[in-house]
């Protein structure tokens, strides 16, 4: 099976508020007094969990497969971030170009990057997508139609600041119908704390891309204070969940609330301030370097670029410490891993490799996605 348990840190909530915390940011620290390796529970959860089937190719000979977007026919539109492509897979594996997502400029860690299908999609064929063009990062809207292809593209949010790195990207409908998306820093670390600027935030925004009703800043943030939001997810009870890179010492996954500030530039992993929002899950950066996240089978999937593993993250359902201990699976055995999605039903998550994207070693037949049974019996 390939599954190890990584030396990830549980944060529990209830050490949120705990004095006497090192400095973390520049490098890896110990976890603080009043903070554990494991939540109550978290070995009897695991052992309860059934463990996922072996990964099996759906389709290979991508480039750079940046996010996977489920259709109602159980088909998948999957964005190349180098190329601008979409391309649609279907269940059996079956592949086909979609369209070509116009003004994509791909440089550095920025092109074509997150997707989402409109929860109307049956009576409004949207697709969206989020990308990198010649002067900032924008959301646009989209029509899809199978026999025809991409159509239509309508820019609804511009102005996202751009750098060669740090452009965040993923981009989700919540429970609310609301479209969420992940920014990041753009190299300017000051802009996360600024509650005006969309840098380093993750927004949230009418379908139309204007800001909800009820967002704390009366535009489109609704969470401030991050490095590099690439993972957005929910459970069942509509509990939030981001995933954003640290810099030289912890990644993080976070519960996002309202209004929250999750600490950086000042915070790099947990900060045990008021002030502050800390993190349910911290990992070094090595384990990680996070990316596309997932809730199907009771467990947060969330795929992991410098660490090539798919880590799974078994949740509570509780407001009060809302995650066991994180699993590693599949460490270094199909190289770095950014995307991954539940599949509707909840059956099984596709998982898709980064192997082109200038950081790895891909073998012949990458990029692939992979799909992964939760319960294999």
């Amino acid at each position: 099976m390939g599954v190890r348990t990584g030396a990830a840190t549980v944060a529990l909530l209830l050490a949120a508020g705990c004095s006497g915390v090192p400095e973390q940011a520049g490098a890896p620290a110990s976890p603080p007094a009043g903070q554990t390796s494991e939540a109550t529970g978290g070995a009897e959860e695991r052992d309860r969990l059934i463990p996922p089937g072996e990964p099996v190719d759906v389709a290979a000979g991508l480039r750079v497969p940046w996010d996977v977007a489920f259709l109602p026919d159980g088909a998948a539109l999957v964005s190349e971030r180098d190329s601008g492509r979409v391309v649609r897979v279907a269940p059996d594996g079956a592949t086909t170009e979609a369209g070509t997502v116009g003004g994509v400029v791909a440089e550095g860690e920025g092109g074509l990057l997150g997707l989402a299908v409109s929860p109307s999609y049956a009576e409004d064929s949207a697709v969206y997508a989020y990308f990198t063009a010649a002067e900032d990062n924008r959301i646009v809207r989209m029509a899809y139609d199978p026999a025809d292809g991409l159509s239509g593209a309508e820019v609804i949010v511009d102005g996202l600041p751009k750098a060669g790195n740090h452009n965040g990207g993923r981009i989700a409908f919540g429970p609310d119908g609301m479209l969420y998306a992940g920014t990041g820093d753009a190299g300017r670390e000051e802009l996360a704390q600024d509650t005006g600027s969309p840098a380093g935030k993750i927004l949230r925004m009418t379908p139309d891309g204007e800001p909800a009703e009820g967002n704390p800043f009366g535009n489109l943030v609704y969470s401030y204070g991050h490095r590099n939001v690439q993972g957005l997810a929910w459970d069942e009870d509509g509990r939030m969940f981001g995933v954003e890179f640290g810099q030289d010492a912890f990644d993080e996954v976070n519960v996002i609330e309202p209004g929250g500030n999750y600490g950086w530039p000042e915070v790099e992993g947990v900060g045990g301030s008021d002030e502050y929002v800390d993190p349910v899950v911290t990992w070094t950066t090595d384990e990680a370097s996070p990316s596309g996240a997932a809730v199907a089978g009771g467990s947060l999937w969330v795929a992991a670029l410098r660490g090539e593993r798919l880590w799974r993250i078994p949740l509570t359902g509780a407001d009060d410490g809302p995650v066991y201990e994180p699993e590693a699976l599949f460490v270094g055995e199909y190289g770095r891993l950014r995307a991954v999605a539940a599949e509707p039903g909840g059956d099984a998550v596709w998982v898709g490799t980064s192997n082109h994207d200038g950081r790895g070693a891909p073998a012949g037949d990458d990029d692939r996605l992979l799909r992964v049974p939760l319960d294999p019996r």
